[in-house]
């Protein structure tokens, strides 16, 4: 029961360590008892039971806004958003099940500090392709200046690896273990040797965000679609004008009815371009043989459509329908049916080149690395975020997002439907905030960077050999008892 209790400890204080808590201060604390549990407990068996129900309580505490969606917007009654709910966390907690039955074996190793630091750093980069992608541990560190000098280098997960492994060197502490395994802890002033973030600057370009506000559930009329596009052309008109040179005019995700082919959709954007003679970039869906696709339009000052891009990596229940999840109920019009797109689009703005994602990539630091790669040097997401009602995970995405920007060393311009529409600088620090769950539009400052950073040229090698190193620690530990 003990080191139960220390598993639930460290769920509860992961928890603690994202929004709405925001007790960033956690990080390096967090996994500590579940260290020590892992320490403690010689059973194979019941380390795999605690680490499982650790990471239960963990995905139950950080993702409770899902029953919410599914409640609200899948048209579920109570008791089937509780057992879809409940099959979410249980499939997520594998992770934490599997580390925890390792780290048993790691935490007795004298070199644990970095066995166990590289084990749970890279499980982290496997949350995306085995299922929802959300938190990685480092991006509690998106505001200490210190640490944020390894995202540009190896991305986010330098700063899982820095906290995990202080996290290790004090379950080491309480297992009174030789002052000699904490060695590894040397390392870490060489952080400041790293150079240092960019200092704030205000961009030498403009663009124009609109936030329409428009509300998750309603059915949409001819004249309502209308009006509702009349009104986004207005907002962007309000901070706008022919005599403000802009780099672009951006349009978030929306869960109103914008399909591509929509005439008067296309003829007011083609006039709003014309008029304040900058590129339009909208969210629409658009269609294909196969079924509906999320999409990112755009529409030239001279009226010509360049290319689109197709949402590539979609949201589980909202977007498609995992395979286990069939009578999970749809949360929009065509959710659940949507099909992925086949290859990322970088667009030819005014003076530069705009990486477009949409809404949840950019939770996925390969897939925006990849984009800027390609040559973005400016990073554009457009988001509906309103699905998320007034919780936590609005602050939640919006961390993520900024650790992309910093990673990439690109200001990140981020127009959501109703919230949070934000401008981040290549430090992944916010510079403009508009109001949530309210209209609103403004014309916003940024720069193009054309410099890559290490992460963008190199990649996960990284992480990758985090995993590596860490499986390797446990097969040999485990060859010698």
């Amino acid at each position: 029961m003990k080191t139960l209790g220390l598993a639930v400890l460290s769920a509860v204080l992961s928890v603690l360590v994202f929004p709405r808590f925001d007790m960033h201060f956690l990080a390096p604390l967090c996994l500590a008892p579940l260290f020590v549990a892992a320490a403690w407990e010689r059973n194979g068996k019941r380390r795999l039971l605690i680490g499982w129900a650790a990471g239960f309580l963990y995905w139950f505490g950080v993702c409770h806004w899902i029953a919410e969606v599914l409640r609200h917007y899948g048209g579920m009654n109570l008791g089937l958003v509780g057992l879809a709910f409940f099959l979410f966390c249980v499939l997520k907690a594998m992770n934490w099940a599997a580390f925890t039955w390792a780290a048993g074996y790691l935490a007795h190793s004298r070199w644990a500090v970095l066995l166990l630091a590289a084990l749970w750093t890279g499980q982290e980069r496997i949350y995306g392709p085995f299922g929802f992608a959300w938190f990685a541990l480092g991006n509690a560190g998106a505001d200490m200046g210190v640490p944020m000098r390894l995202a540009p280098l190896v991305g986010v997960y330098g700063l899982s690896f820095v906290f995990a492994m202080m996290n290790a060197a004090v379950a080491l502490l309480v297992l009174r273990r030789p002052r000699v395994e904490l060695a590894p802890l040397l390392l870490l002033p060489l952080l400041y040797l790293l150079p240092a973030l960019p200092e704030i600057e205000q961009g030498n370009a403009t663009a124009v965000v609109v936030q329409p506000n428009i509300r998750e559930r309603q059915d949409w009329t001819a004249d309502e679609t209308e009006a509702a596009i009349r009104g986004m052309m207005l907002q962007a008109l309000d901070v706008a004008s022919p005599r403000q040179p802009n780099e672009m005019i951006l349009f978030p995700e929306v869960p109103a009815p914008f399909y591509e082919n929509d005439s008067k959709l296309r003829d007011q954007a083609v006039q709003l371009a014309g008029v304040l003679q900058a590129p339009v970039l909208m969210g629409v869906v658009s269609h294909s043989p196969k079924g509906p696709l999320n999409s990112v339009l755009q529409i030239a000052p001279d009226g010509t459509f360049g290319p689109r891009y197709d949402k590539m990596n979609l949201v589980p229940f909202g977007e498609y329908t995992p395979e286990l999840f069939d009578w999970v109920g749809k949360i929009s019009e065509e959710a659940g049916s949507f099909q992925p797109g086949g290859k990322t689009v970088v667009f030819a703005v005014k003076d530069g080149r705009a990486g477009v994602y949409i809404c949840y990539e950019s939770v996925l630091p390969h897939f925006v690395r990849g984009i800027v790669s390609d040559g973005a040097t400016v990073l554009v997401n457009l988001s509906n975020d309103g699905y998320f009602g007034q919780s936590a995970a609005r602050e939640q995405h919006l961390l993520l997002a900024r650790m992309r920007a910093a990673e990439n060393r690109r200001w990140l311009l981020r127009a959501t439907n109703d919230g949070i529409t934000v401008t981040v600088d290549p430090a992944g620090r916010i510079d403009r905030k508009l109001g949530v769950l309210r209209k609103a539009s403004a014309r916003v400052r940024f720069s193009y960077v054309h410099e890559q950073t290490p992460y963008t040229q190199h990649g996960d090698w990284f992480v990758w050999g985090c995993l590596a190193a860490g499986l390797a620690g446990l097969a040999l530990v485990m060859r010698r008892g």
